[in-house]
C-alpha cells in the first residue's frame, strides 16, 4: 500500500495541479476505474455511444471530416456498431500533412504542437488540446494503479523525448519534485555515466521505473556485469513503452530488478492504446480507443490474425485521428482476462525497435538523439541512419526540392555536436529509403555492440 505522502499527492496535490492546468483527468480517472470492471458487452455499448457522439462532433466541427463523411455515405445519425467506422477511409501521416488546417475543429482554441519520431520513417507534426491530454493522463494513471503504485510514489523516468527533456523549467521541476518523479536522459548511456546512473538509482530507491525497454535492459546488463545488486531496492514494477519489448529484455529486467515488467503500447499521435495488467495481458483503453487490424488491402482481419494496426482515438476531437494507420503490425485477441477487466486485449505488437549509437569516445546514445535532428528538417522527407563502425555513420535521405547546401551543413553541424568531431558522417541522397527485408522500417541500424 502507498504511504501517507503518496496519498496526499495522488488525492490532493496532483488533482490541484491538473485543475490549474484545466485538465479534467481526475474525473476521467474515476469513470475509467468504474468502466474497466464492466463486461465486454457493456464496454462495447459504451464504445458505440462514445463513437456516435465523437463522429457527430467532428462531422459538425472539423472541415476535413465533414467532407469525408459526406463522400463516404455514412449515416452519422445512426451509428449502431463500431464496424460503422469501416465506411470511412484510413488516415495516414501524408493525409495529415496535406490537411493540417482542415483537421482542426472550428471551436479549437490554443492547441499545442507536437511531432513524432515514430518507427515508420515518416515524421509527423500534429496538434493536441487539453481534453485529449486529460484523457491520456487518466489512461496512464489508471494503468499505473493496476500495479499498486500511484502518483506520488518515487518514480525514475529514463526518457529521450525533447518534449519532456526540454520542459524542465522551474514549474515543471517543482511539480516533479512534489510528485517524486526524476527524469534522466536516455540519450547518453555510456560506460562512464551508466555507473553514476546505477548509483543514483540505488540511492533514490524508486518504487517504479519508466522508460525505453532498450535503455532499461542495458542498465540492467551493466549493473549485473559490475556485480551491483538492484533486487533489494523495493522497485515494484518497471513500465516500458515506445519500443517493442523483446522477451530477452523482459527476462533481463525482471531478473535484475526482481520485479515485473509492465508493457505499454501507444504514441504521442495515437494516444495510450494498451497497457499490460498484472495477469500479463495488454488491455486496450476501449473507452477512448478503437483498434482495428487490417490486411494489405485494408480489409478487417479477425482476432488471432496479424495485420496493420489502425487506431481511432475518440478523445481527440480538436484534431481528430480516425482510422489512423500507425505502421505497426499487431494481433487482437477475443479472449477474456483473468484479472476480471472487460477491456479488450491486444495480443501482440511487432516493430518499433530503435538501436543505439556508439561513439569513438565510448558514449552510448539512444538512436532517437539523431532521429530528432533529422525529423525536424522539413526538407528531409525520409531517412535511415546506419552505423558501420564507431567512427562511421551513413545516412540515406529522401529529400524535397527545398534541400540545399545550407540544409546539408545544418544536419552535419547538429549531428557532429552530438556524435563528436571524430565521427565521419556521410549523407547520401536517395530516391527511396528502403525497408528491411522483414518489411519493417528502422530509422537506426547499428552494427556495433553498445557494451562490447
Amino acid at each position: 500500500m502507498s504511504g501517507l505522502y503518496t496519498s496526499i499527492v495522488s488525492k490532493v496535490l496532483f488533482p490541484i495541479h491538473e485543475r490549474l492546468k484545466k485538465h479534467n483527468s481526475v474525473a476521467l480517472l474515476k469513470e475509467l476505474e468504474k468502466t474497466q470492471w464492466k463486461s465486454g458487452d457493456e464496454i462495447e455499448k459504451i464504445r458505440v455511444r462514445n463513437l456516435s457522439r465523437f463522429l457527430k462532433d467532428i462531422y459538425t466541427n472539423v472541415p476535413y471530416y465533414k467532407k469525408v463523411v459526406d463522400d463516404s455515405g455514412l449515416d452519422i445519425e445512426n451509428i449502431s456498431n463500431v464496424s460503422d467506422l469501416q465506411k470511412l477511409p484510413f488516415l495516414t501521416k501524408q493525409i495529415i500533412k496535406n490537411n493540417t488546417e482542415a483537421l482542426r475543429a472550428n471551436y479549437a482554441g490554443e492547441l499545442k504542437r507536437y511531432n513524432t519520431g515514430g518507427s515508420t520513417g515518416e515524421p509527423l507534426v500534429f496538434y493536441m488540446g487539453k481534453d485529449r491530454v486529460s484523457h491520456d493522463v487518466a489512461s496512464k494513471w489508471r494503468a499505473t494503479r493496476w500495479w499498486d503504485v500511484d502518483i506520488g510514489d518515487k518514480e525514475l523516468v529514463i526518457w529521450g523525448s525533447p518534449v519532456e527533456l526540454g520542459a524542465q523549467d522551474r514549474v515543471r521541476m517543482l511539480r516533479d519534485k512534489i510528485v517524486r518523479s526524476e527524469l534522466i536522459s536516455a540519450f547518453d548511456i555510456s560506460h562512464s555515466n551508466v555507473k553514476k546512473l546505477i548509483d543514483h538509482l540505488v540511492r533514490f530507491r524508486p518504487k517504479m521505473v519508466f522508460g525505453y525497454p532498450s535503455s532499461i535492459s542495458l542498465i540492467a546488463i551493466s549493473a549485473e556485469k559490475q556485480g551491483i545488486k538492484l533486487d533489494k531496492l523495493g522497485i515494484k514494477v518497471v513500465f516500458v513503452t515506445s519500443e517493442k519489448l523483446y522477451d530477452h529484455q523482459r527476462e533481463t529486467i525482471e531478473r535484475v530488478f526482481a520485479c515485473p515488467v509492465a508493457n505499454g503500447y501507444g504514441g504521442r499521435d495515437a494516444g495510450f492504446i494498451a497497457h499490460q495488467c498484472p495477469q500479463g495481458n495488454m488491455h486496450i483503453t476501449a473507452e477512448d480507443i478503437i483498434v482495428e487490424i487490417v490486411d494489405e488491402q485494408g480489409r478487417i482481419l479477425p482476432a488471432g490474425k496479424a495485420g496493420e494496426i489502425v487506431v481511432t482515438n475518440m478523445a481527440t476531437r480538436e484534431f481528430p485521428f480516425v482510422r489512423y494507420k500507425i505502421g505497426d503490425i499487431g494481433i487482437l485477441s477475443d479472449e477474456s482476462c483473468a484479472c476480471g477487466r472487460g477491456l479488450p486485449i491486444l495480443a501482440d505488437v511487432q516493430g518499433r525497435s530503435t538501436d543505439f549509437i556508439v561513439t569513438p569516445d565510448g558514449r552510448v546514445m539512444h538512436g532517437l538523439a539523431l532521429i530528432y535532428v533529422l525529423r525536424d528538417i522539413p526538407a528531409v522527407l525520409n531517412f535511415k541512419i546506419v552505423q558501420e563502425a564507431k567512427d562511421r555513420i551513413e545516412i540515406k535521405m529522401q529529400v524535397s526540392p527545398e534541400y540545399n547546401e545550407d540544409t546539408r551543413k545544418k544536419i552535419l553541424t547538429e549531428l557532429t555536436q552530438r556524435l563528436g568531431a571524430d565521427v565521419n558522417i556521410r549523407l547520401e541522397i536517395v530516391d527511396k529509403v528502403e525497408k528491411e527485408k522483414s518489411g519493417k522500417f528502422r530509422y537506426v541500424v547499428s552494427k556495433i555492440d553498445p557494451f562490447s
